[in-house]
């Protein structure tokens, strides 16, 4: 698009080129043709994308290559008069797709006729790419050159990557023209598609029949690594987005490719365009267009067994979408779900018996045509496969177990939203159990509105627990109400769990200090001799029974003293804990006097 502050070429704005002889004027006047020149520019420029919209550029021809297109369009013989008159006009370049060839007659008419009405004194050409390609094709490089570095008015990506390859081919033949042997172009830009983010493909030949001095390797590494210098560079003096691509070959490895029938080597030598050929290039297109290059009795095998190879290599890749894809599919969320269910990690074979038996039989959460689903992957493919008895699969196989994995994955997630809330069923369940379990055991067996009441006067209003712990109390109560109603979800289950347990260590805590007290009631240490040394013991006085601990010894004390075992000692304990006072029976220090002999209560 052109721009306020831009130059025309051909209106003598730094350029050799003059429009008219002109006599001395004052730069005002000059300033004031050239701003009317382009406001008609653009107008005319605004007249052809509105009319043809399908319009690819617009763009006024360089003056120094004027003469080349005067004579390739009106032909050699012009009168030099006529032509330096010709010269003396503006060239307007218009391209257009070449499915609006047969279009370019009343497309110029038209043109013609606005440029009439701007009264300016403009050469019009209207072209498609493929005139562009024609001019490569027939070695007037000059032409197609022109064109790139032609002054854009409108583009929409096709003169932005011509010109970014001319560019690229001037600055590599400018290091080192007698090494290349053809600078082309393909892909997007030669199929007239490119547009202003487009890749632009190029091949770079390079000679190497001749070279002496340095391995044919060394050549080439040497020459791409500057070609590929040059990328960058070219691309910022163009001032286009198109990335560069360039590919570098060697002569004689260009022709080793061809002569195996190469399919990138036959596809560009088909369909690409030199910018820049020394009569290599053009012979190879002739040759191919004319059925002589033809692949090699070696490269016709190769081309001959891809059928085979494709087949095989398909059937392997179904063969995998079953052995990998599907069975993984199956199993690893199976082996998830027996895990969510309290199981450790399953080997395969447990995955498939123990979803049977858990989800199955025992549970009756997963209906039979779905654990059938799992057996036949993991069992019948997986382990049919391994064995070797399972080589290959057919398409419509694959079809349906994808199908199959497909409900089996729809119906496990419903699965396991069925086993965590089971899970957090019995997670409510648990944590009031323990809960009030505790309380029942600290305040008596009571009812729980009773036990919340008399937490809150016994151990809250005095202290011995907080307001916080009622709370959470309150909060347990609260979620297990909130589940049986279908209120609650896996965080609010989670939360009340995580404070439940502080709540639950805290009331265990107090409850073992509690019995804790009651022990040292009941607890003495004894002193006494043994074979004239001293010596310690100590006696544990529970409801209707006392034990004394010597050397490792345990004795029971009643009536009489016995050998006692600690599980005795521990049954004793836990009646103990229910009593709050410890009797001491007076005839226990008889018998200790005669266990001991003289003794004292040290502690």
């Amino acid at each position: 698009m052109t721009q306020n502050n831009q130059e025309i070429p051909g209106m003598n704005l730094n350029n050799n080129y003059t429009q008219k002889p002109m006599a001395p004027e004052s730069p005002n006047k000059a300033q004031k043709e050239m701003d009317k020149t382009k406001k008609e520019l653009e107008k005319i420029k605004s007249f052809i994308v509105k009319k043809y919209p399908f319009t690819q550029a617009i763009s006024v021809l360089p003056p120094q290559a004027l003469k080349s297109f005067i004579e390739e369009e009106v032909g050699e013989n012009v009168p030099q008069l006529e032509l330096e008159k010709l010269q003396k006009k503006i060239h307007l370049y218009v391209i257009v797709p070449e499915d609006k060839f047969k279009s370019i007659p009343k497309i110029k008419k038209e043109i013609v006729g606005q440029i009439d009405k701007s009264k300016q004194d403009i050469w019009l050409y209207v072209k498609t790419p493929v005139d562009i390609w024609e001019t490569c094709l027939d070695s007037k490089f000059d032409l197609a050159g022109a064109v790139a570095m032609s002054f854009p008015l409108y583009d929409k990506g096709f003169l932005g990557a011509l010109r970014v390859c001319e560019i690229h081919k001037s600055l590599v033949l400018q290091k080192f023209e007698k090494y290349v042997v053809s600078y082309c172009i393909g892909g997007s830009l030669v199929r007239g598609e490119a547009i202003k983010t487009s890749d632009v493909d190029v091949f770079v030949i390079i000679n190497d029949t001749d070279v002496k001095r340095m391995p044919r390797l060394e050549l080439k590494e040497r020459l791409r690594g500057i070609i590929y210098q040059y990328v960058a560079e070219a691309e910022s003096l163009a001032g286009v987005k198109n990335k560069l691509s360039p590919q570098v070959w060697l002569l004689t490895d260009f022709w080793e490719a061809v002569k195996d029938a190469h399919p990138v080597m036959f596809t560009f030598i088909r369909d690409g365009i030199p910018l820049y050929d020394r009569g290599t290039f053009m012979p190879w297109k002739a040759l191919l267009k004319m059925g002589k290059l033809k692949p090699s009795p070696e490269a016709l095998d190769m081309f001959m067994s891809l059928g085979d190879k494709t087949i095989q290599r398909a059937k392997k890749f179904l063969l995998d979408i079953v052995i990998q894809d599907i069975f993984h599919g199956v199993v690893t969320p199976s082996q998830g779900l027996l895990m969510l269910y309290g199981l450790p990690p399953p080997t395969i074979q447990e995955t498939v018996k123990e979803m049977k038996r858990i989800f199955v039989d025992k549970e009756k959460l997963l209906e039979k045509k779905y654990y059938d689903i799992l057996e036949e992957v993991a069992i019948k493919y997986y382990k049919g496969y391994e064995h070797g008895k399972i080589k290959e699969v057919s398409g419509k196989e694959v079809d349906r177990l994808l199908k199959n994995l497909e409900d089996y994955t729809k119906r496990l997630k419903e699965l396991r939203e069925q086993i965590e809330k089971r899970t957090q069923e019995k997670t409510v369940e648990q944590i009031y159990k323990d809960v009030f379990g505790l309380l029942n055991a600290i305040l008596g067996k009571k009812g729980q509105a009773v036990l919340i009441t008399e937490f809150e006067n016994k151990l809250i209003k005095t202290g011995k627990f907080t307001q916080k712990h009622l709370r959470i109390l309150k909060d347990v109560v609260d979620a297990r109400t909130k589940f049986k109603r279908g209120k609650s979800n896996s965080h609010k289950v989670n939360e009340a769990r995580k404070n439940a347990q502080i709540l639950i260590n805290d009331l265990i805590e107090y409850s073992q200090r509690c019995d804790l007290i009651g022990l040292e009631k009941g607890k003495m240490r004894l002193r006494y001799k043994e074979s004239g040394k001293e010596a310690f013991a100590e006696l544990l006085i529970c409801d209707k029974v006392s034990f004394l601990f010597k050397d490792k010894i345990i004795k029971k004390l009643t009536d009489k003293v016995e050998d006692s075992e600690m599980d005795e000692v521990t049954d004793a304990v836990e009646k103990q804990k229910k009593k709050k006072n410890v009797e001491i029976n007076p005839k226990i220090f008889e018998l200790l006097k005669k266990e001991l002999g003289e003794f004292e209560i040290i502690i």
